[in-house]
Protein backbone atom coordinates (compact mmCIF):
# COMPACT_ATOMS: atom_id res chain seq x y z
CA UNK A 1 0.00 0.00 0.00
CA UNK A 2 1.68 3.37 -0.93
CA UNK A 3 0.96 6.51 0.51
CA UNK A 4 -0.04 9.91 -0.98
CA UNK A 5 -0.65 13.55 0.67
CA UNK A 6 -2.44 16.36 -0.98
CA UNK A 7 -1.09 19.54 -0.98
CA UNK A 8 1.11 18.88 2.12
CA UNK A 9 5.01 20.23 2.39
CA UNK A 10 6.68 16.69 2.08
CA UNK A 11 4.60 10.06 3.30
CA UNK A 12 4.23 6.37 4.25
CA UNK A 13 3.72 4.81 0.20
CA UNK A 14 2.84 10.73 -2.10
CA UNK A 15 4.40 6.50 1.27
CA UNK A 16 6.05 8.90 0.84
CA UNK A 17 9.25 10.63 -2.60
CA UNK A 18 8.96 8.18 0.24
CA UNK A 19 11.09 9.66 1.78
CA UNK A 20 8.73 11.63 0.15
CA UNK A 21 6.46 14.02 3.11
CA UNK A 22 4.09 14.01 -0.07
CA UNK A 23 2.66 16.76 -1.24
CA UNK A 24 0.34 15.25 -3.59
CA UNK A 25 -2.26 12.66 -2.77
CA UNK A 26 -2.55 10.20 0.00
CA UNK A 27 -1.09 6.72 -0.16
CA UNK A 28 -3.08 4.55 -2.58
CA UNK A 29 -2.99 0.54 -2.24
CA UNK A 30 -3.10 -0.98 -5.91
CA UNK A 31 -2.38 -3.94 -8.15
CA UNK A 32 -2.53 -5.32 -11.45
CA UNK A 33 -4.27 -8.37 -13.38
CA UNK A 34 -1.68 -10.75 -15.35
CA UNK A 35 -1.18 -13.81 -16.63
CA UNK A 36 -4.18 -15.38 -15.74
CA UNK A 37 -5.76 -18.85 -17.29
CA UNK A 38 -9.70 -17.13 -17.19
CA UNK A 39 -10.77 -14.04 -18.36
CA UNK A 40 -11.81 -11.87 -15.79
CA UNK A 41 -15.62 -10.92 -15.36
CA UNK A 42 -16.76 -7.45 -13.42
CA UNK A 43 -19.31 -6.21 -11.56
CA UNK A 44 -20.16 -2.89 -9.87
CA UNK A 45 -18.62 -1.88 -6.73
CA UNK A 46 -20.70 -1.32 -4.26
CA UNK A 47 -20.71 2.40 -3.09
CA UNK A 48 -18.17 3.17 -5.41
CA UNK A 49 -20.52 3.37 -8.74
CA UNK A 50 -17.53 2.00 -10.89
CA UNK A 51 -16.45 -1.92 -12.21
CA UNK A 52 -13.68 -4.20 -10.66
CA UNK A 53 -12.32 -7.91 -11.11
CA UNK A 54 -14.53 -10.79 -9.85
CA UNK A 55 -11.73 -13.77 -9.74
CA UNK A 56 -13.42 -16.25 -11.41
CA UNK A 57 -13.31 -19.70 -10.09
CA UNK A 58 -10.54 -21.43 -11.69
CA UNK A 59 -7.03 -21.28 -10.30
CA UNK A 60 -4.97 -18.44 -11.61
CA UNK A 61 -1.66 -18.74 -13.49
CA UNK A 62 1.57 -17.87 -12.09
CA UNK A 63 2.58 -14.27 -12.66
CA UNK A 64 4.56 -14.32 -16.06
CA UNK A 65 7.29 -11.64 -15.59
CA UNK A 66 9.19 -9.58 -18.19
CA UNK A 67 12.49 -8.35 -16.10
CA UNK A 68 15.47 -5.65 -17.00
CA UNK A 69 15.01 -3.06 -18.43
CA UNK A 70 12.18 -1.94 -20.87
CA UNK A 71 12.61 -1.18 -24.72
CA UNK A 72 12.38 2.80 -25.00
CA UNK A 73 9.46 2.09 -27.19
CA UNK A 74 7.32 0.14 -24.88
CA UNK A 75 8.14 3.25 -22.76
CA UNK A 76 7.90 6.51 -24.46
CA UNK A 77 5.31 4.72 -27.38
CA UNK A 78 4.30 8.24 -29.58
CA UNK A 79 0.68 7.10 -27.97
CA UNK A 80 -0.84 10.91 -27.63
CA UNK A 81 -1.53 9.95 -23.91
CA UNK A 82 2.40 9.48 -23.28
CA UNK A 83 4.19 11.68 -21.11
CA UNK A 84 7.09 9.82 -20.11
CA UNK A 85 10.37 11.37 -20.82
CA UNK A 86 13.81 10.34 -21.68
CA UNK A 87 15.34 11.22 -18.44
CA UNK A 88 12.46 8.99 -16.67
CA UNK A 89 13.33 6.32 -19.32
CA UNK A 90 17.31 6.28 -18.64
CA UNK A 91 16.16 5.22 -14.81
CA UNK A 92 14.76 2.74 -15.80
CA UNK A 93 16.35 -0.76 -14.90
CA UNK A 94 18.89 0.58 -12.09
CA UNK A 95 16.69 -1.52 -10.01
CA UNK A 96 18.66 0.07 -6.89
CA UNK A 97 16.70 -2.16 -4.31
CA UNK A 98 18.62 -5.01 -5.69
CA UNK A 99 22.39 -3.73 -5.54
CA UNK A 100 23.43 -5.42 -1.83
CA UNK A 101 25.57 -2.62 -0.83
CA UNK A 102 23.35 0.13 -1.80
CA UNK A 103 21.30 2.00 1.08
CA UNK A 104 17.94 0.78 -0.76
CA UNK A 105 19.41 -2.73 -1.35
CA UNK A 106 20.34 -3.09 2.32
CA UNK A 107 16.94 -1.60 4.23
CA UNK A 108 15.03 -4.04 1.87
CA UNK A 109 16.49 -6.78 2.72
CA UNK A 110 16.60 -5.87 6.73
CA UNK A 111 13.11 -5.81 5.92
CA UNK A 112 13.08 -9.21 4.48
CA UNK A 113 15.18 -10.64 7.58
CA UNK A 114 13.04 -9.18 9.80
CA UNK A 115 9.26 -11.00 8.41
CA UNK A 116 11.63 -14.10 7.77
CA UNK A 117 12.72 -13.82 11.61
CA UNK A 118 9.24 -13.29 12.91
CA UNK A 119 7.54 -15.78 10.60
CA UNK A 120 10.03 -18.69 8.98
CA UNK A 121 9.16 -19.07 5.62
CA UNK A 122 5.92 -17.62 5.33
CA UNK A 123 6.51 -14.39 3.16
CA UNK A 124 7.07 -15.12 -0.40
CA UNK A 125 9.13 -11.97 -1.98
CA UNK A 126 9.42 -9.89 -5.01
CA UNK A 127 11.20 -7.30 -6.40
CA UNK A 128 11.47 -7.98 -10.40
CA UNK A 129 7.79 -7.22 -11.15
CA UNK A 130 7.88 -5.36 -14.88
CA UNK A 131 7.11 -1.62 -13.84
CA UNK A 132 4.60 -0.91 -16.56
CA UNK A 133 0.97 -1.86 -15.61
CA UNK A 134 -2.44 -1.26 -16.42
CA UNK A 135 -4.57 1.64 -15.06
CA UNK A 136 -6.68 -1.51 -13.58
CA UNK A 137 -4.27 -2.64 -12.27
CA UNK A 138 -2.59 0.58 -10.83
CA UNK A 139 -6.18 2.31 -9.62
CA UNK A 140 -9.02 0.24 -10.39
CA UNK A 141 -8.11 -3.04 -8.56
CA UNK A 142 -7.81 -0.74 -5.22
CA UNK A 143 -10.71 0.95 -5.02
CA UNK A 144 -9.15 4.32 -6.09
CA UNK A 145 -12.39 6.25 -7.39
CA UNK A 146 -12.48 7.61 -11.20
CA UNK A 147 -12.02 10.97 -10.08
CA UNK A 148 -9.32 10.80 -8.05
CA UNK A 149 -6.19 13.03 -8.04
CA UNK A 150 -3.97 10.55 -8.59
CA UNK A 151 -5.15 9.31 -12.09
CA UNK A 152 -4.59 12.92 -13.22
CA UNK A 153 -1.10 12.89 -16.45
CA UNK A 154 -0.16 15.79 -13.79
CA UNK A 155 0.32 13.27 -11.45
CA UNK A 156 1.33 9.88 -13.24
CA UNK A 157 3.37 8.80 -16.38
CA UNK A 158 1.23 7.41 -18.87
CA UNK A 159 2.21 5.24 -21.53
CA UNK A 160 -0.83 5.18 -23.43
CA UNK A 161 -4.23 5.42 -22.55
CA UNK A 162 -4.35 1.99 -20.31
CA UNK A 163 -0.89 1.90 -19.32
CA UNK A 164 1.25 3.72 -16.76
CA UNK A 165 4.36 3.30 -15.03
CA UNK A 166 3.54 1.81 -11.92
CA UNK A 167 2.72 4.46 -8.83
CA UNK A 168 2.82 1.95 -6.31
CA UNK A 169 4.17 -1.32 -5.66
CA UNK A 170 0.48 -2.25 -4.83
CA UNK A 171 0.13 -2.32 -8.26
CA UNK A 172 0.97 -6.18 -8.16
CA UNK A 173 -1.19 -6.60 -4.75
CA UNK A 174 -4.00 -8.30 -6.50
CA UNK A 175 -2.20 -10.87 -8.93
CA UNK A 176 -0.09 -12.03 -6.26
CA UNK A 177 -3.60 -12.71 -4.62
CA UNK A 178 -4.94 -14.25 -7.77
CA UNK A 179 -1.90 -16.05 -7.82
CA UNK A 180 -2.96 -17.67 -4.18
CA UNK A 181 0.29 -16.46 -2.12
CA UNK A 182 -1.06 -15.51 1.44
CA UNK A 183 1.63 -13.80 2.42
CA UNK A 184 4.30 -11.75 0.54
CA UNK A 185 6.45 -8.28 0.29
CA UNK A 186 7.12 -7.14 -3.02
CA UNK A 187 9.57 -4.44 -3.56
CA UNK A 188 10.00 -2.19 -6.63
CA UNK A 189 10.63 0.98 -8.35
CA UNK A 190 7.67 3.49 -8.96
CA UNK A 191 6.97 6.65 -10.93
CA UNK A 192 5.34 9.97 -10.04
CA UNK A 193 5.38 12.79 -11.66
CA UNK A 194 6.08 15.63 -8.89
CA UNK A 195 7.77 19.13 -7.10
CA UNK A 196 11.49 19.09 -6.85
CA UNK A 197 13.51 19.08 -3.59
CA UNK A 198 15.79 17.59 -1.21
CA UNK A 199 13.31 14.83 -0.36
CA UNK A 200 11.38 14.23 -4.18
CA UNK A 201 12.35 12.72 -6.74
CA UNK A 202 10.25 11.39 -9.90
CA UNK A 203 11.69 7.55 -9.51
CA UNK A 204 11.78 6.22 -6.07
CA UNK A 205 11.60 2.53 -4.16
CA UNK A 206 8.71 1.04 -2.21
CA UNK A 207 7.62 -1.94 -0.65
CA UNK A 208 4.22 -3.80 0.07
CA UNK A 209 3.81 -6.34 2.07
CA UNK A 210 0.43 -8.17 3.00
CA UNK A 211 -0.68 -11.38 5.00
CA UNK A 212 -3.67 -13.43 4.98
CA UNK A 213 -5.67 -15.21 7.19
CA UNK A 214 -8.27 -18.02 7.38
CA UNK A 215 -11.31 -18.12 9.92
CA UNK A 216 -9.57 -20.94 12.13
CA UNK A 217 -6.69 -18.40 12.78
CA UNK A 218 -9.15 -15.95 14.38
CA UNK A 219 -11.06 -18.51 15.70
CA UNK A 220 -8.34 -20.13 17.58
CA UNK A 221 -7.01 -16.57 19.01
CA UNK A 222 -10.85 -16.32 20.29
CA UNK A 223 -10.63 -12.85 17.95
CA UNK A 224 -13.04 -11.81 15.14
CA UNK A 225 -11.27 -11.65 11.87
CA UNK A 226 -10.18 -7.99 11.77
CA UNK A 227 -9.01 -7.71 15.34
CA UNK A 228 -6.37 -10.62 14.49
CA UNK A 229 -5.62 -8.77 11.44
CA UNK A 230 -5.54 -5.36 13.00
CA UNK A 231 -3.28 -7.24 16.35
CA UNK A 232 -1.03 -8.36 14.44
CA UNK A 233 -0.69 -6.37 11.61
CA UNK A 234 0.55 -3.40 14.79
CA UNK A 235 2.41 -6.23 16.07
CA UNK A 236 4.56 -6.78 13.15
CA UNK A 237 5.09 -3.20 12.36
CA UNK A 238 5.93 -1.75 15.67
CA UNK A 239 8.92 -4.45 15.82
CA UNK A 240 9.68 -3.84 12.04
CA UNK A 241 10.39 -0.02 13.62
CA UNK A 242 12.72 -1.47 16.43
CA UNK A 243 13.90 -3.74 14.29
CA UNK A 244 15.54 -0.51 11.89
CA UNK A 245 15.55 2.28 14.39
CA UNK A 246 16.35 0.77 17.91
CA UNK A 247 14.29 0.83 21.00
CA UNK A 248 11.91 3.82 19.74
CA UNK A 249 8.31 4.87 20.95
CA UNK A 250 5.67 4.13 18.32
CA UNK A 251 2.42 5.86 17.93
CA UNK A 252 -0.61 5.07 15.60
CA UNK A 253 -2.60 7.47 13.99
CA UNK A 254 -5.72 6.78 12.24
CA UNK A 255 -6.03 7.31 9.10
CA UNK A 256 -8.45 6.89 6.01
CA UNK A 257 -7.59 5.02 3.05
CA UNK A 258 -10.13 3.59 0.11
CA UNK A 259 -8.74 0.21 0.29
CA UNK A 260 -8.22 -0.40 3.80
CA UNK A 261 -10.39 -0.14 6.94
CA UNK A 262 -9.64 0.23 9.49
CA UNK A 263 -6.65 2.39 8.53
CA UNK A 264 -3.52 3.57 10.27
CA UNK A 265 -0.27 5.68 10.22
CA UNK A 266 2.50 4.17 12.06
CA UNK A 267 4.83 7.41 13.80
CA UNK A 268 8.33 6.61 15.56
CA UNK A 269 9.84 9.07 18.36
CA UNK A 270 13.32 8.99 16.48
CA UNK A 271 16.13 11.94 16.68
CA UNK A 272 13.79 14.27 18.78
CA UNK A 273 11.03 14.28 16.54
CA UNK A 274 7.65 12.33 15.08
CA UNK A 275 8.33 11.22 12.08
CA UNK A 276 5.50 9.33 9.78
CA UNK A 277 7.09 5.60 8.90
CA UNK A 278 4.44 3.89 6.67
CA UNK A 279 0.76 3.43 6.40
CA UNK A 280 -1.36 0.20 6.75
CA UNK A 281 -4.54 -1.35 7.49
CA UNK A 282 -7.10 -4.10 7.26
CA UNK A 283 -7.63 -4.55 3.64
CA UNK A 284 -11.33 -3.97 2.08
CA UNK A 285 -13.03 -7.48 2.25
CA UNK A 286 -14.26 -6.98 -1.10
CA UNK A 287 -10.34 -6.84 -2.57
CA UNK A 288 -9.74 -10.13 -0.75
CA UNK A 289 -12.94 -11.56 -2.05
CA UNK A 290 -12.96 -11.01 -5.50
CA UNK A 291 -9.28 -11.90 -5.38
CA UNK A 292 -7.83 -14.16 -3.25
CA UNK A 293 -11.06 -16.92 -1.50
CA UNK A 294 -13.99 -16.03 0.41
CA UNK A 295 -13.41 -16.76 4.41
CA UNK A 296 -10.71 -14.61 4.57
CA UNK A 297 -9.05 -11.63 6.25
CA UNK A 298 -6.15 -9.77 5.21
CA UNK A 299 -4.04 -6.63 6.43
CA UNK A 300 -1.34 -4.40 3.76
CA UNK A 301 1.53 -2.26 4.52
CA UNK A 302 3.35 0.12 2.35
CA UNK A 303 5.95 2.08 2.61
CA UNK A 304 8.85 3.93 1.04
CA UNK A 305 12.21 2.96 1.38
CA UNK A 306 13.79 6.52 0.10
CA UNK A 307 12.35 7.64 2.98
CA UNK A 308 13.49 5.28 5.49
CA UNK A 309 17.02 5.02 3.79
CA UNK A 310 17.69 9.12 4.14
CA UNK A 311 16.54 9.08 7.71
CA UNK A 312 18.19 6.18 9.07
CA UNK A 313 21.43 6.73 7.42
CA UNK A 314 21.07 10.78 7.98
CA UNK A 315 20.99 10.92 3.67
CA UNK A 316 20.36 14.79 3.18
CA UNK A 317 19.24 14.36 -0.48
CA UNK A 318 17.20 12.50 -2.40
CA UNK A 319 19.50 12.83 -5.67
CA UNK A 320 22.61 11.15 -3.59
CA UNK A 321 20.99 7.46 -3.95
CA UNK A 322 21.35 7.72 -7.17
CA UNK A 323 25.08 8.65 -7.90
CA UNK A 324 28.08 6.60 -9.33
CA UNK A 325 30.28 8.59 -6.63
CA UNK A 326 32.68 6.12 -4.65
CA UNK A 327 32.64 9.03 -1.92
CA UNK A 328 29.11 7.90 -1.36
CA UNK A 329 28.50 4.58 -2.49
CA UNK A 330 31.53 3.19 -0.38
CA UNK A 331 29.81 4.33 3.14
CA UNK A 332 27.65 1.36 3.13
CA UNK A 333 27.84 -2.49 3.14
CA UNK A 334 25.14 -4.87 2.53
CA UNK A 335 23.51 -5.78 6.13
CA UNK A 336 25.09 -2.95 7.94
CA UNK A 337 22.68 -0.32 9.39
CA UNK A 338 24.58 1.36 11.32
CA UNK A 339 26.17 3.89 8.67
CA UNK A 340 25.80 7.45 8.71
CA UNK A 341 26.42 9.64 6.13
CA UNK A 342 29.48 11.37 6.05
CA UNK A 343 29.43 14.63 3.83
CA UNK A 344 31.83 15.35 1.54
CA UNK A 345 32.60 18.65 -0.02
CA UNK A 346 29.41 20.58 -1.02
CA UNK A 347 29.73 22.46 -3.97
CA UNK A 348 28.07 26.26 -4.27
CA UNK A 349 24.59 26.09 -5.68
CA UNK A 350 23.49 28.75 -8.70
CA UNK A 351 19.97 29.80 -7.96
CA UNK A 352 18.21 31.50 -11.03
CA UNK A 353 14.83 33.29 -10.68
CA UNK A 354 11.88 33.32 -13.60
CA UNK A 355 8.67 35.10 -13.69
CA UNK A 356 6.07 34.58 -16.16
CA UNK A 357 2.13 35.22 -15.76
CA UNK A 358 0.48 31.53 -16.07
CA UNK A 359 -1.93 29.90 -18.48
CA UNK A 360 -4.36 27.11 -18.04
CA UNK A 361 -1.55 24.53 -19.45
CA UNK A 362 0.49 25.62 -16.81
CA UNK A 363 1.33 23.32 -13.31
CA UNK A 364 3.96 23.06 -10.91
CA UNK A 365 4.40 19.40 -11.53
CA UNK A 366 4.43 20.19 -15.40
CA UNK A 367 7.28 22.96 -14.65
CA UNK A 368 9.31 20.86 -12.75
CA UNK A 369 9.27 18.25 -15.20
CA UNK A 370 10.25 20.11 -17.78
CA UNK A 371 12.90 21.54 -15.53
CA UNK A 372 13.97 18.52 -14.60
CA UNK A 373 14.23 16.84 -18.35
CA UNK A 374 16.48 19.87 -19.50
CA UNK A 375 18.43 20.06 -16.09
CA UNK A 376 18.35 16.53 -14.85
CA UNK A 377 20.34 16.04 -11.66
CA UNK A 378 21.70 19.34 -11.73
CA UNK A 379 18.60 20.43 -10.29
CA UNK A 380 18.37 21.00 -6.45
CA UNK A 381 15.38 22.39 -6.51
CA UNK A 382 12.20 24.28 -7.27
CA UNK A 383 10.40 26.74 -5.48
CA UNK A 384 7.54 29.01 -5.93
CA UNK A 385 8.89 32.80 -4.39
CA UNK A 386 6.49 34.66 -5.27
CA UNK A 387 2.75 34.96 -6.36
CA UNK A 388 0.37 37.89 -7.30
CA UNK A 389 -2.89 38.37 -9.09
CA UNK A 390 -3.30 41.52 -11.10
CA UNK A 391 -6.61 43.22 -10.10
CA UNK A 392 -7.32 44.79 -13.31
CA UNK A 393 -6.75 42.19 -15.68
CA UNK A 394 -7.18 39.14 -13.05
CA UNK A 395 -4.03 37.11 -14.55
CA UNK A 396 -1.68 35.80 -12.00
CA UNK A 397 2.01 35.85 -12.07
CA UNK A 398 4.35 33.27 -10.62
CA UNK A 399 8.36 33.46 -9.83
CA UNK A 400 9.93 30.60 -9.58
CA UNK A 401 13.35 29.66 -8.17
CA UNK A 402 15.33 27.33 -9.60
CA UNK A 403 18.63 25.90 -7.73
CA UNK A 404 21.43 24.29 -9.60
CA UNK A 405 23.61 22.39 -7.40
CA UNK A 406 25.71 19.54 -8.70
CA UNK A 407 26.60 17.03 -6.35
CA UNK A 408 29.92 16.39 -7.90
CA UNK A 409 31.85 19.37 -9.26
CA UNK A 410 31.28 23.39 -9.32
CA UNK A 411 29.23 24.03 -11.50
CA UNK A 412 30.49 26.78 -14.42
CA UNK A 413 27.77 30.18 -15.48
CA UNK A 414 28.00 29.31 -19.00
CA UNK A 415 26.69 25.87 -18.28
CA UNK A 416 23.67 27.41 -16.10
CA UNK A 417 23.15 29.99 -18.05
CA UNK A 418 23.01 27.81 -21.17
CA UNK A 419 20.59 25.19 -19.11
CA UNK A 420 18.08 28.38 -17.56
CA UNK A 421 18.18 30.15 -21.24
CA UNK A 422 16.67 26.08 -22.49
CA UNK A 423 14.31 26.82 -19.82
CA UNK A 424 13.18 29.86 -20.28
CA UNK A 425 12.33 29.13 -23.87
CA UNK A 426 10.64 25.12 -23.62
CA UNK A 427 8.25 26.95 -20.88
CA UNK A 428 7.56 29.69 -22.76
CA UNK A 429 6.41 27.32 -25.89
CA UNK A 430 5.25 24.26 -23.87
CA UNK A 431 3.14 25.69 -20.95
CA UNK A 432 1.84 28.72 -23.01
CA UNK A 433 3.18 30.98 -20.38
CA UNK A 434 4.19 35.22 -20.67
CA UNK A 435 7.88 35.60 -19.66
CA UNK A 436 8.06 38.25 -17.30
Amino acid sequence: MALRKLNAPATAGRLANDTRQVHTVRPILVSAFHGRVCPLAFKPASKLGRTHAVAPACVAAPVELKTGKPRREDVITGSPDNNVTDYIYEKMGMDLHRQADHPIGIIKQAIYDYFESRNPGLFQKFDDRYPIVSTRANFDEVLVPADHVSRSPNDTYYVNANTVLRCHTSAHQAETLRAGHPAFLVTGDVYRRDSIDATHYPVFHQMEGVRVFSEHEWTAAGLTATQLAEKDLKGALEGLAKHLFGDVECRWIDAYFPFTEPSFELEIFFKGKWLEVLGCGVMQQIILDDNYKPGHKAWAFGLGLERLAMVLFDVPDIRLFWSNDDRFLKQFRAGDLSARFKPYSKFPACYKDMAFWVSPEFSENNLCELVRNIGGDLVEEVTCIDTFTNKKTGRTSNCFRITYRSMERSLTDEEINALQERVRQQVASELKVELR
